[in-house]
């Protein structure tokens, strides 16, 4: 069959790209589209294989490299004019507006979801505090665009054959906004790269983008209010530089690292920190990979890979003082750190590969029945 796979977009080596990666370890014959594509040349290789990717206009539009979320309004336009009427399947992997590509009843589309768009449903007051929008002309402006976004996403919603959820959290709010039933199949964790160590020093690690909703500075806050323990930090974005002026003596911010580097920093710490309500959050199970214990914010994908008191322990509010107390809590427990490597053999490459190959082929016999 020809089968096109479609992504919102490529431009930083990040948790969801795993989802492409391993839908191309399955079928190696996608005909592959994006919104944009910015890959490095490396991470090409990496995540695709060296394949080439169809782009949309906004690929070509100026300062779209640095910030493509200023055309967030030609979003619904960009992704309806790529023409996939020729493939008989479709694949969407999609936190955006990639599932909401135009197919025709003779084609199947299956949508892997990572979430609804998040700052136009369920993040949308905090991303307009965030970008300063709440009032005022622009604000209005920018009220009246995620309010048509809003109507032609849950519209688009309704193209898709099939959703796939990457988490039962992610599941509900499927069913929330889009009133569709999901599957849900966790998302590939790199199980055999991020290897079991026994061997851990005292910091704790975490390592992100230095996005708001990812709370890397209420992490930051917390440790420079508990001077004696070291707190490393890794990882690129918009806030770091603000985030940097105010880290303490005893956090430690690198910035990019290697994928190398990550393990082994991942693999030798005290523990690893997660303070963001995540759709799954993939770097919480490198970390237990490495056999490394989590301490979570306890809200979302994070309830469905942390066993509490068993792989990690979680703190109920987004503050530092919550965290702290749960910094307190962890020091007094004992972990065996082989247990937690196991535990997340459950979320490993190969299974995600063979139960989507699984459901995607079993849909496949079911349509072409029809």
């Amino acid at each position: 069959m020809k089968k096109a796979l479609i992504n919102d977009w490529y431009y930083v080596n990040a948790g969801a790209d795993r989802i492409p990666q391993s839908l191309i370890n399955i079928w190696d014959d996608f005909e592959h589209y994006a919104l944009i594509d910015f890959y490095t040349e490396a991470d090409r290789n990496f995540i695709l294989k060296g394949k080439k990717v169809h782009t949309s206009f906004i690929q070509k539009l100026p300062t779209a490299k640095s910030n493509h979320r200023k055309f967030l309004q030609l979003y619904p336009y960009a992704i309806e004019q790529f023409d996939l009427s020729d493939y008989e399947l479709v694949i969407s992997s999609s936190a955006s507006v990639a599932k909401n590509v135009l197919t025709h009843h003779e084609q199947l589309h299956i949508c892997y979801c990572h979430s609804p768009m998040r700052y136009a449903w369920d993040m949308y007051h905090e991303y307009l505090h965030d970008m300063g929008l709440t009032k005022g002309l622009k604000g209005m402006y920018a009220k009246w665009v995620l309010h048509k976004i809003r109507m032609w996403d849950q519209l688009g919603s309704q193209r898709v054959d099939h959703f796939i959820a990457n988490s039962h959290f992610v599941k509900e709010r499927i069913r929330k906004i889009y009133g569709r039933k999901a599957a849900v199949i966790y998302p590939p964790v790199d199980t055999e790269y991020f290897s079991f160590s026994p061997d851990k020093e005292e910091y704790y690690y975490t390592v992100g983008r230095f996005i708001n909703y990812k709370k890397v500075e209420l992490l930051v806050e917390a440790f420079n209010s508990s001077p004696d323990r070291k707190f490393i930090v890794a990882g690129e974005g918009p806030d770091f530089e603000r985030v940097k002026k105010i880290a303490g003596k005893n956090v430690q911010l690198l910035g990019y690292v290697s994928r190398e580097d990550n393990k082994k920093l991942m693999q030798n710490a005290k523990a690893f920190l997660f303070a963001a309500k995540e759709d799954f959050g993939i770097a919480p199970v490198e970390a237990q990979a490495c056999g490394t214990p989590v301490i979570a914010y306890g809200r979302g994908g994070a309830l469905e890979t942390v066993v509490e008191g068993k792989t990690g322990l979680f703190f109920h509010e987004q503050t530092t003082q919550s965290i702290i107390d749960a910094l307190k809590r962890f020091e007094e427990m004992q972990f065996n750190f082989r247990d937690i490597s196991v535990h997340a053999k459950k979320f490993s490459k190969l299974r995600f590969e063979n139960e989507m190959k699984e459901f995607i082929e079993k849909k496949w016999n079911d349509f072409k029945k029809k």
